[in-house]
């Protein structure tokens, strides 16, 4: 067997080509050094970084996405432009990530991925008689718990890294977080003080999502959270190939603002875009919209938004989610878009959102944008 040729990826100075030389071999890339100089090797000019030929692709790779594969310290995530993926390690969190690194690549943005573990010290005490109290707070336990997520949190990088390596995913920068307390209240927290472009959620398939309604992570954030959230069910077609989307309209101000807010976050995409009406419950009080309003809304779409092209349609009042869930079929939506009003939590509790009960029977992809 022949050996592989030996060809030169970069010529740098000593030091930089000692700096490149260790990212290489981090990545188990050979390197060998040769001087440019040949004729008069000790006056040095340059130095030619060498690898066998086989490894040129990951070297490539590598050598152009330095922040990506460098193991040195990289930059605080909350001074970038970047997406929010919460992570529970699931198959479908993962799934979630990988969305959120080919959206990070459009949008040249970074990734934050975050997990939350509950402090057993904030279990505080527990009284079991007069005299007798229990004391929760096991800083044995905290540490073991704190532990096992670094742990897994770098075994799910490392995945992801991996599949950018070879060429699966886009190389993109993913930073990490671990904080101590309850999921949803960590995920809002956090966005509410660093505020993302995005934050990308997996969700459980829709007949296991509406099995766990009461309780449900995605549904917690998407009442409290300031940012728009894409919430990915299990099994969902990838959102690189989405062309269809269905934008659910009120023929208000507030659709102009989702709709400039989908647009900064498909700005390069090509959809086809189905504004489709839904009467608020004022509007059915007091006033009906009228083909005026739906014209001026598709016009307004149509000269800003260039790339996308636009149509309507409407259902009737009163409508069950089962007559929207046809429509869906109808259209074949690879994407959801529902302008997401927030309500205190008594009215949440009465009346569920439209965004709810989508979130809780779509098997599409549902993005939430607050208005």
């Amino acid at each position: 067997m022949t050996q592989d040729r030996l060809i030169t990826v970069a010529i740098h100075t000593y030091d930089k080509a000692l700096e490149l030389r260790a990212m290489l071999e981090a990545e188990g890339i050979q390197v060998t050094f040769q001087n440019v100089n040949l004729q008069t090797p000790v006056v040095s000019s340059g130095v030619r970084v060498r690898i066998n030929e086989s490894n040129l692709p990951l070297a490539l790779r590598i050598i152009e996405n330095p922040h990506v594969f460098s193991s040195a310290d990289k930059p605080n995530q909350e001074d970038s432009h970047y997406i929010l993926v919460p992570v529970d390690f699931s198959n479908y969190s993962f799934r979630a990530a990988c969305e959120a690194s080919l959206m990070a690549n459009e949008l040249h943005a970074n990734v934050c991925l975050l997990y939350s573990y509950l402090d057993p010290n904030e279990a505080g005490t527990m009284q079991l008689t007069a005299n007798l109290t229990y004391d929760s707070a096991d800083n044995t336990l905290r540490t073991q718990l704190d532990t096992e997520a670094r742990m897994r949190m770098s075994e799910f990088t490392d995945k992801l890294t991996s599949m950018m390596k070879t060429g699966e995913l886009p190389p993109v920068l993913i930073s990490t977080k671990i904080v101590e307390g309850v999921p949803e209240d960590a995920i809002v927290n956090y966005s509410r003080v660093n505020p993302p472009l995005l934050v990308i959620m997996g969700t459980r398939g829709a007949t296991r999502k509406e099995k766990e309604l009461i309780g449900s992570v995605t549904a917690e954030v998407l009442d409290a959270c300031q940012s728009s959230i894409l919430a990915i069910p299990e099994g969902a077609k990838g959102q690189s190939n989405s062309k269809n989307i269905l934008f659910f309209s009120n023929l208000d101000q507030e659709d102009i603002l989702a709709i400039d807010t989908l647009h900064r976050i498909y700005p390069s995409r090509s959809f086809h875009v189905t504004l489709l009406h839904v009467p608020g419950k004022k509007r059915l009080l007091f006033e009906r919209p009228t083909e005026k309003d739906l014209k001026s809304l598709l016009q307004y779409c149509t000269e800003h938004c260039h790339n996308y092209t636009f149509g309507a349609r409407s259902i009737p009042n009163n409508s069950e989610i089962e007559d929207i869930k046809k429509i869906f079929d109808e259209i074949e939506a690879d994407l959801i878009v529902i302008p997401n009003k927030k309500k205190n939590i008594f009215t949440r509790l009465i009346s569920p959102s439209l965004a709810h009960k989508v979130l809780f029977h779509s098997p599409t992809p549902v993005l939430a944008i607050p208005v």
